[in-house]
């Protein structure tokens, strides 16, 4: 891996326009790439973006861009699923988790009523857990991760292993969260999708790794919510570098 030329592929499409003009988000994606592959790669994120349960798009931009940096190389978070009978009891194992992460019961809370007032976004919302406010300054757009991926061999191995679904769904989430929490200004993730159809959520940290809730929202809703506890007030134009910019790839096989 380590000497090859990668690309970062990345795909947004939106309904009524574009998203700069207003549109409403359908879907997003990105994969890094070899140079061979990108037809591979293009494809994939095409076929994502015209197929999403959100709607057809009539806005979609796909591109590319070669990959200077050196790729740092992150090994997955632990996994565990949490099997929950509704989503109430999906949001209360969420705030326990958060807490057990010694984020407080008041940062939590407030954390909660951002998510609400702000869930069409389509980044994150950086959340400073000391001063239990909102520290970036994206507005509707939040932070977006970027310049990330699992090669699918490495990823599929990994999945049989530990009898996890080879869903693309969960390699995306693992990918992103692995990345996020490998940062030591990460405390916690709090995500679940837009998805109307896809429930599940998660609370992933270094601490306790990828804590998987099976119903964190009611089918139907698309309302999607990620949001980072931090500690990084001080440093957090390098903390923002580190999720856009940083090229990582999850490896679990050396």
């Amino acid at each position: 891996m380590q000497g090859r030329k990668y690309y970062s592929v990345r795909m947004r499409a939106a309904k009524d326009g574009s998203h700069e003009q207003g549109g409403n988000h359908i879907s997003g994606g990105e994969l890094l790439s070899t140079f061979s592959d990108i037809n591979y790669a293009v494809n994939s994120l095409l076929k994502k973006g015209l197929t999403h349960s959100r709607g057809r798009p009539d806005f979609m931009q796909i591109q590319f861009e070669c990959i200077n940096e050196p790729i740092k190389l992150v090994h997955p978070l632990k996994i565990e699923t949490n099997e929950v009978e509704s989503a109430e009891k999906g949001q209360a194992l969420a705030r326990k988790l958060l807490q057990q992460l010694g984020i407080p019961r008041k940062s939590i809370e407030k954390a909660y009523k951002l998510i609400t007032e702000n869930s069409g976004m389509r980044g994150a919302i950086l959340f400073d857990i000391h001063l239990g406010e909102r520290i970036d300054d994206r507005n509707e757009k939040g932070v977006r991760v970027s310049r990330m991926d699992w090669l699918d061999a490495d990823f599929e191995k990994w999945a049989d292993h530990f009898e996890v679904p080879r869903s693309p769904k969960v390699k995306e989430a693992l990918v992103l969260a692995g990345k996020a929490s490998n940062h030591p200004a990460t405390i916690a993730e709090l995500c679940w999708s837009d998805d109307p159809d896809y429930i599940t959520g998660y609370v992933a940290s270094k601490k306790l790794g990828y804590q998987r809730i099976t119903k964190l929202k009611e089918f139907g809703d698309e309302r999607g919510c990620r949001i980072f506890f931090v500690d990084c007030l001080e440093a957090l134009d390098s903390y923002i570098h580190y999720l856009e910019k940083q090229p990582v790839f999850i490896q679990w096989e050396e």
